[in-house]
């Protein structure tokens, strides 16, 4: 089963229940289940339809010669990609190098926020939709 087939699932979707339960007034094996598909491939032509006018929206906004449209998406990923590096790597190897130094240990800086790694991951499109893509071997 594909994404759609996931959304409408009764045991994982969203609309899942409401579909089976309108299915359940067809007594017709049969057609139910050609309305049943019918409701796969409407649902999957209204997220295709969604997903052409997004890229339609990325387009735009790449094209765009203002800094404030164009450049917001590469700004999120190089903050993100300076908070990654200050927490994981600036930050404890700077208190084991002065505590190498003074020969004592010494008070860490601040550190960020234990989010960071699921906004990263939001933003590499690493979230639960694509992995839930991949098990059903969605390509």
């Amino acid at each position: 089963m594909g994404i759609v087939q996931d959304l409408l699932s009764p045991a994982t979707g969203v609309l899942g229940p409401v579909v089976t339960k309108l299915l359940d007034f067809i007594p017709d094996p049969a057609a139910r289940a050609q309305a049943e598909a019918a409701a796969y491939k409407e649902a999957a032509d209204r997220m295709r339809q969604l997903d052409l006018a997004q890229m339609d929206v990325n387009k735009a906004e790449a094209a765009s010669d203002s800094v404030f449209v164009a450049g917001w998406r590469p700004f999120i990923g190089w903050v993100c990609g300076a908070a990654l590096a200050y927490q994981y790597i600036a930050m404890p190897v700077s208190v084991w190098l002065a505590g190498l130094a003074l020969g004592h240990a010494i008070a860490p800086p601040p550190t960020l926020d234990d989010q960071l790694t699921t906004v990263l991951l939001g933003l590499l499109g690493l979230g639960g939709l694509r992995t839930l893509e991949k098990v059903k071997g969605v390509k």
